[in-house]
């Protein structure tokens, strides 16, 4: 018998990105039908960080993650595919972790026709573009509420499975600045990394 899942607390969220970051790691992300278990995440330290959309202050586009904590912040990347962060700390801070990669665990025959291109099951969510394809988020989720979510919507949840202790850290992926910091988190060996290290 499955364990049940546990919607996750606005407190979890409260704390620094880089805190939240790897908590994440093994919650399932879970939208309508579809559940898939984080198994990559980016922080993002908000006003301190030059490779954050929330380090020259708040915009149009970035208000979401000035918001509470514990709801989506989902942007359009490059014109091409949506990425979807979880907003984390105190209202005000922009802290917020990008949600890299997940392995599909429930609703596949809904996340394969949401990537008709993909050939391996390892492939379906092994990116943050196609995390959002596969699992249906886009614009329209920007600023959902993760802890008190409409029905049908996207949220995050605890089965039992706890992070990696330790999880893997490398520096993150595809920025330009700040490239140092070891602030991507993984499930080490997963196969559905999107670049394993």
């Amino acid at each position: 018998m499955s364990t049940p899942l546990r919607r996750l607390e606005r407190d979890f969220y409260r704390a620094d990105s880089r805190e939240v970051a790897p908590r994440l790691l093994n919650k399932v992300l879970v939208h309508g039908n579809r559940r898939a278990r984080i198994v990559e995440v980016e922080a993002y330290a908000g006003g301190e960080d030059p490779a954050s959309h929330a380090y020259r202050g708040r915009t149009a586009r970035n208000a979401t993650m000035f918001g509470p904590p514990g709801h989506l912040y989902v942007y359009f990347s490059y014109g091409v595919h949506w990425c979807a962060n979880v907003v984390c700390g105190p209202e005000g801070t922009a802290s917020a972790v990008l949600l890299r990669a997940a392995e599909p665990v429930a609703g596949l025959d809904e996340v394969w026709a949401a990537r008709p291109k993909a050939r391996r099951e390892r492939d379906l969510l092994s990116g943050p573009g196609r995390l959002c394809q596969g699992l249906g988020i886009d614009g329209r989720h920007d600023g959902a509420d993760l802890v008190d979510p409409l029905v049908g919507g996207p949220w995050v949840a605890d089965d039992g499975t706890p992070p990696p202790c330790p999880p893997g850290r490398t520096p993150r992926i595809g920025i330009s600045v700040a490239r140092d910091e070891l602030w991507r988190f993984t499930v080490p060996g997963s196969p559905h990394l999107s670049r394993p290290r």
